[in-house]
């Protein structure tokens, strides 16, 4: 509920004072001795879905035009007549908890901080999710996304846009692309120092075997519903009138964690690496406004001229479908990911079936690791199998049954190099009892320990 203040400017009083007494609202007046050209202070509760309907008969009598008007929280209103506007707006509108348009724009407004201070945060987020994701702390990653200043800017750009407010549009838009830039150099000037002082003193290889940072070099489509859902949520909030703070941090784990990723790719030399997160930033930059501003315009939410509503509608509508667009083609790139994660796992497990049958029976297969390449479709080009055999017999040499069916069943690369073919190494390992990878024996082990290590002992014999 809101406690509405009207300065009723002269010669306005009485027709105010009979809207108000037509509409059923309970009021208080007070009279003006400022000297200024009013006559009364008018302050009257209403129900959230109420402000607007009466704000906008206010105006068609002229107070907007020469006075102002000011709308507050109310804790509680204990009223008859209050009680009863409640239930009538309630069945009029069906939503309650749909809040004024003014008010709207004002949390859009206040949602957006200040320039230093926006800067200050976007770069201090950055900077802690890039140590999150190398130190692999989700925790610190989350506190990262605590404090991005994000869901400000996203709200303000569909807000403005609704209500045709092209200021507010236009400041939400470049907030979002400095927002980005600068937490993305922030990112990588950070883990260019760590990497450089030798603070973290691993290899690229190293690194995107971190946990953390693994999971966002390849996104998939699982990952627009992040996006998708914190759009609608911080549109919901917004309209609402509640705290936006908790659907700023699930608009940040849309955000943060991929833009730190793209700055530690950067800070280790690895621009193609880059490409999945920072697609996977602009994916979800754009499906929270997209959302957003459907939610909105769903909602309801119209200018404030009749005569602008049109304008309003063309610049969403517009916008829509560029966004739309944008999205489609940057979304295919997530179907590739996931239809190559797709591709690599069935390569994975037949190759480990195929490699297992042509293996003679004391020996097994005790692993095999494999190497990709390429984005977003990516295609083996290293096979590392690691062969288990008894320790009183020699390694058998299955390297020429290998190669040819890990070959085989290897999903080739599009483009020139689709008839490359996959690098395969065959280690040998002796081991205490055989076993075979999905097979019935699972308990055998390694004589000599890490199996890499017996295997410079024994012997990499390139299949």
């Amino acid at each position: 509920m809101r406690l509405v203040q009207v300065m009723i400017p002269t010669g306005k009083r009485k027709t105010v004072l009979e809207l108000l007494d037509e509409e059923g609202i309970d009021y208080a007046v007070s009279d003006e001795t400022s000297g200024r050209d009013y006559t009364a202070l008018v302050s009257f509760p209403l129900p959230s879905a109420a402000v607007e309907p009466v704000l906008e008969k206010l105006r068609e009598v002229g107070i907007e035009r020469d006075a102002y008007t000011v709308v507050v929280d109310a804790e509680t209103v204990v009223s008859e007549r209050f009680e009863a506007l409640e239930e009538r707006y309630e069945e009029e509108n069906g939503d309650s908890d749909r809040i004024a348009r003014e008010e709207l724009a004002a949390n859009a407004d206040e949602l957006a901080p200040p320039l230093p201070s926006f800067v200050l945060m976007t770069v201090v987020s950055a900077v802690v999710a890039t140590a999150g994701v190398l130190l692999d702390s989700p925790a610190v990653v989350v506190g990262s996304m605590v404090i991005a200043p994000l869901v400000g800017p996203a709200m303000s750009t569909s807000v403005g846009t609704v209500i045709d407010d092209r200021e507010m549009a236009v400041e939400g838009i470049k907030l979002q692309v400095l927002g980005t830039a600068i937490a993305i150099a922030a990112a990588a000037i950070f883990a260019v120092v760590l990497r450089a002082s030798g603070i973290v003193p691993l290899t690229a290889e190293e690194v995107f075997a971190i946990s953390e940072v693994r999971e966002r070099l390849a996104p998939d489509v699982l990952s627009l519903v992040i996006a998708l859902g914190a759009g609608a949520a911080g549109a919901a909030a917004v309209s609402s009138g509640v705290s936006a703070a908790l659907v700023g941090v699930m608009i940040a784990a849309a955000l943060v964690p991929p833009i730190a990723v793209v700055g530690v790719a950067l800070a280790w030399g690895q621009p193609v690496a880059m490409l999945g997160p920072f697609v996977l930033v602009l994916v979800n930059i754009l499906s929270i406004n997209f959302v957003a501003l459907i939610v909105l315009w769903q909602m309801g939410y119209r200018p404030q001229l009749w005569f602008r509503e049109e304008e309003a509608k063309s610049a969403t509508v517009s916008r829509l479908a560029s966004i739309g667009l944008i999205l489609l083609v940057l979304s295919s790139v997530l179907v590739g990911v996931t239809y190559g994660t797709y591709r690599t796992a069935t390569f994975e497990t037949e190759a480990e079936s195929a490699v297992s049958a042509e293996l003679p029976e004391e020996a097994s297969l005790l692993s095999m690791d494999v190497q990709y390449d390429g984005f977003p479709f990516q295609t083996p080009t290293r096979v590392v199998v690691t062969v288990g055999y008894p320790p009183d017999a020699s390694p058998p040499d299955v390297g020429g049954q290998v190669r040819p069916r890990i070959d085989e069943l290897a999903p080739k690369p599009l483009g020139p190099l689709g008839s490359r073919d996959v690098a395969v190494e065959v280690r040998y390992v002796p081991v205490d009892q055989p076993r075979r990878v999905g097979g019935a024996t699972d308990d055998a082990s390694v004589l000599a320990g890490d199996p890499a290590a017996v295997a410079g002992r024994s012997g990499a014999v390139p299949a």
